[in-house]
C-alpha cells in the first residue's frame, strides 16, 4: 500500500515511492507485482543499494543471480547491469538508495523489456 501523501509512479511491473530526493543521494520504496521484473537496465550516473523488506526476488548482477527475502540486500556498482524479479506469489517490497551525481530518470539504459520500453 502507498504510504500517504507521497507521489506514486506507476509502471507496468508496479509503482514506486520517492522518499528523499537529496544532492547526492535517492531513496524510493519500489514494489514488483508477482511474477513481474523490471528492465535489464545500466545507470551512467549512479549506484544502488537494494533492501528486500517483503517478498522474493531474484536479481541479476552482471553475470551472478542471487536469491533474496526479506533482510536481504544487494549493492549495484555504478555502470552494472542488473534487474530484480518478484519470484514470490505476493508483492516485492525493496528500498532503493541510489548514490551518485544524476539520479534523472533518463539514466535509465535499458538493455532488455518485458513491456517494450527500449
Amino acid at each position: 500500500m502507498p504510504t500517504k501523501g507521497q507521489a506514486v509512479d506507476h509502471r507496468p511491473w508496479g509503482y514506486y515511492q520517492v522518499l528523499s530526493d537529496e544532492q547526492k543521494f535517492k531513496v524510493k520504496k519500489i514494489v514488483v507485482y508477482a511474477g513481474k521484473r523490471l528492465s535489464l537496465q545500466r545507470h551512467k550516473g549512479r549506484s544502488e543499494h537494494w533492501h528486500i523488506i517483503d517478498g522474493e526476488a531474484v536479481v541479476t548482477v552482471d553475470d551472478k543471480k542471487i536469491h533474496l527475502t526479506s533482510g536481504g540486500s544487494v549493492d549495484i556498482p555504478q555502470r552494472a547491469v542488473h534487474r530484480i524479479e518478484n519470484t514470490g506469489l505476493q508483492d516485492l517490497t525493496f528500498i532503493e538508495i541510489q548514490r551518485g551525481d544524476y539520479f534523472g530518470e533518463d539514466d535509465i539504459e535499458r538493455l532488455e523489456d518485458d513491456f517494450g520500453r527500449i
